[in-house]
């Protein structure tokens, strides 16, 4: 199974997200240039994630997104599945004698990914960009 660019870059934008905003709201103009992505395709992300309420919208000329949970309480699991939909490791109409095992292997990652809020991914993320850090 293989996630999309839809469940990658929501998750890199709701990290940006609980990084930069705080209680301020940040453009998406501002995600898009720290993380390298289209503007474009991050519009058409925050739609579902402001429907599923993970963030919600600041009108004005401070605007922006800003998250509408605390980070511990989002989940890699619900972001995935708000923009990905169900995940399978097969195609449903597979029927090749081995639906227990890939339903086992559906089932241990979700667990996985129950597991990881996006306060796990801040803290996974600055622990990447640290280890980058050289000084002279």
């Amino acid at each position: 199974m293989k996630i999309s660019t839809k469940g990658r870059y929501g998750l890199m934008l709701l990290v940006d997200l609980a990084m930069y905003g705080g209680s301020s709201p940040v453009p998406l103009k501002a995600v898009a240039e720290r993380q390298g992505l289209s503007e474009h395709y991050l519009e058409q992300l925050i739609g579902p994630l402001r429907n599923a309420g993970f963030v919600r919208s600041v009108r004005g000329a401070y605007g922006g997104y800003i998250l509408a949970k605390p980070r511990r309480e989002i989940t890699a699991k619900d972001v995935l599945l708000t923009l990905e939909g169900p995940l399978s490791l097969v195609d449903e109409d597979v029927d090749d004698g081995f639906q227990e095992l890939w339903d086992r292997l559906r089932d241990s990652m979700l667990t996985v990914l129950e597991g990881v809020t996006l306060d796990d991914l801040v803290d996974m993320k600055q622990r990447h960009d640290n280890a980058y850090m050289y000084y002279i």
